[in-house]
């Protein structure tokens, strides 16, 4: 019997003999005070008629005052227990009545995923899961969460004894375990399930990065901290000194790379890069388009140029600058410090990645402890003006509450537009807003950990972001011909300049010719540039 209807049935034996002691008390002062005798089925009629607030019968005078007194209390008692019985005890039962129960028990279900505990980081996981036609189970012994589970047409069992959980997701036949609750609630759930005898693969998420080890010895396959991978990702997108955009430009005298953002305004918004006319009008090379984290490095006359992208292009000085007077946009600011703003686990690693690079980082925190230079809140102008926001190279958005990193994103969009703003999300369903609000970079958890589980437990590889690098490249056998000639666009590739006797070309067109002897410079990624070699050798 659940508590709710046992609590019911206690009430219901409570209140017959309150109204059972009432009448009694009731016909003994009606006989003694008032001189009115009054049968006891009397007393009991009006007991119950007064303490649910609906009525007195014949009787609705008293002279004596104990009695006044007596029926006051009654009354005011009477009240009491309304307002108390419907909120606490009857509304709980009705709604437990009416609403969905919860499973207990997986039902029919083999060769499955189960994922103990739901949250933001299997949030995408159990979307792949469904793309792939792979069954999943969520284990819960949260109450509230696992209705929040059964709310989104998901696959849930509920179990109140966490110490009983495995014994109700059909383990025994399931693919793999995903532990996915507090690192002490993953270690218990893997040296369970392996102690019944799973030998299948089990999967651990990790608060702390120390307990990566214990929870492996104690059977994980793996143990994951997928905090520290989007710091260390947020960082590498920050700083090209952790991770260089174009290996090999810092070897070519005068060539430059800078990044703008495309304005919604712009006249080249929406056009293609083969209706733009870029280099020809101005000298730059677009070699990549940032949208929604993924960078475009295949930067043939098709690609088209979308709003609030993030271009990078390269060229000198006064290629670039034209370029962005095309764009009528100004570049991002390439100078100056980063700002830090939330110093919890995602932040601190953050900042130490950033440090240890030997860049100078402001860190943001509402709590002054060691590592924190400014102590406020971030969606406060003032304060972010304080960090020297304006002048910042970047800001990296580390906050808790996706909520709040929108906020910020907005504020800090419209303070400084020519500074990047890199933000850190929890819950993949707001990565889009938080592009609206103006973020250039934006990671959730949610995706980092769904892509990593998803690789081992779907067989497939990993989707990286395209690396590039410049690579220096024999024309020979391409003497005479323009680069609009070569196929080097159709591999997704760029010039980005010519070695020619001694000095480089950094000033290139579709129409400039090669010469015998020239090198060529040329962005891409390692397999495209393979297939140049063999075409221009």
């Amino acid at each position: 019997m659940h508590r709710s209807t046992r609590r019911l049935i206690a009430l219901a034996m409570v209140l017959v003999a309150f109204v059972t002691a009432s009448a009694l008390i009731y016909q003994f002062a009606m006989a003694h005070l008032e001189g009115k005798p009054r049968t006891f089925w009397e007393s009991f009629d009006w007991a119950a008629g007064t303490l649910s607030t609906t009525g007195y019968g014949g009787d609705v005078r008293w002279s004596n005052p104990e009695m006044v007194l007596l029926v006051a209390a009654l009354q005011l008692i009477g009240v009491f227990l309304i307002f108390m019985i419907v909120p606490v005890v009857m509304i709980p039962f009705l709604e437990r009545r009416f609403e969905e129960r919860l499973p207990r028990e997986a039902g029919d279900i083999a060769n499955h995923i189960v994922i103990y505990r739901f949250g933001p980081a299997v949030e995408s996981l159990i979307q792949r899961l469904k793309a792939a036609a792979v069954p999943s189970l969520v284990l819960e012994t949260d109450e509230a969460a696992a209705r929040a589970v059964l709310e989104m047409d998901q696959r849930v069992v509920f179990s109140r004894a966490e110490e009983d959980a495995l014994d109700v997701c059909r383990l025994g036949v399931a693919r793999a375990l995903v532990a996915n609750g507090r690192d002490e609630e993953n270690a218990a759930i893997v040296l369970r399930a392996r102690q019944m005898g799973f030998r299948g693969e089990i999967f651990a998420f990790v608060e702390e990065p120390a307990h990566r080890r214990p929870i492996e010895l104690a059977g994980a396959t793996s143990a994951y901290t997928p905090r520290h991978i989007v710091a260390a990702a947020l960082a590498a997108h920050a700083s090209d000194r952790i991770s260089p955009r174009l290996p090999g430009a810092e070897s070519i005298a005068g060539l430059e790379r800078r990044e703008l953002r495309v304005p919604a305004s712009s006249p080249l918004a929406g056009k293609t890069l083969g209706e733009a006319q870029i280099g020809s009008r101005s000298g730059a090379i677009v070699v990549g388009e940032w949208s929604r984290s993924r960078l475009n490095a295949s930067c043939d006359g098709e690609l088209r140029i979308e709003p609030g992208a993030l271009l990078e292009l390269v060229g000198d000085a006064a290629s670039l600058d034209r370029a962005a007077q095309l764009f009528g946009a100004a570049y991002m600011r390439r100078k100056g410090p980063y700002i830090v703003a939330g110093f919890g686990e995602v932040g601190r690693k953050v900042h130490e990645l950033l440090t240890d690079a030997g860049e100078e980082v402001r860190v943001i925190e509402k709590q002054s402890m060691k590592g924190v230079d400014f102590v406020g809140n971030v969606l406060d102008p003032s304060v972010l003006e304080s960090a020297g926001l304006r002048d910042s190279r970047g800001v990296v958005l580390a906050l808790d509450s996706d909520d709040a990193t929108l906020f910020a994103t907005v504020i800090c969009r419209d303070a400084a537009a020519d500074v990047p703003v890199i933000a850190r999300v929890n819950h993949a369903r707001n990565i889009d807003n938080i592009y609206r609000a103006g973020a250039d970079y934006a990671l959730s958890i949610s995706d980092i950990s769904g892509e990593m589980l998803s690789a081992r437990l779907l067989g497939r590889s990993r989707t990286h972001e395209q690396h590039r690098k410049i690579a220096r490249i024999a024309a020979n056998g391409a003497a005479g011909r323009t680069i609009a000639e070569l196929p080097i666009r159709k591999h997704g590739c760029s010039v980005v300049a010519i070695a020619r006797n001694g000095a480089f070309i950094t000033r290139l067109s579709a129409q400039t010719k090669i010469e015998l002897g020239d090198e060529l410079y040329v962005c891409g990624n390692a397999e495209a540039l393979k297939l140049l070699e063999k075409f221009t050798s």
